[in-house]
């Protein structure tokens, strides 16, 4: 089980704000996701080849396209007018790496 420092830090480092009373159940829900990537790792995958698409395979499937089609209209202009920092369109952040 995660502890709070744990979960906190988690948070913090995604950016994400949880209340006091959150961290229990936040804990809880992502100690089971990796209590199942332990278990995934544990198993025997001698053998096995990797896939480079979950389609390829032995048996052929045909994977069903939808046609691609404009299902918002462009809010560019509005998002970047609300953005702390934009510079020739671009949205400026915070330098990470030196």
């Amino acid at each position: 089980m995660l502890s709070p420092d744990q979960v906190r830090r988690i948070a913090l480092l995604a950016r994400i704000e949880l209340k006091p009373e959150e961290e229990p159940v936040i804990a809880e829900r992502l100690s089971r996701v990796l209590g199942l990537i332990d278990q995934i790792q544990k198993q025997d995958t001698a053998g096995i080849e990797p896939m480079a698409h979950p389609l390829d395979g032995h048996v052929p499937v045909a994977q069903r396209l939808r046609p691609d089609e404009v299902g918002e209209k462009d809010k560019r202009a509005e998002f970047q007018k609300i953005a702390p920092a934009v510079e020739g369109g671009l949205y400026l952040v915070p330098k990470v790496i030196e």
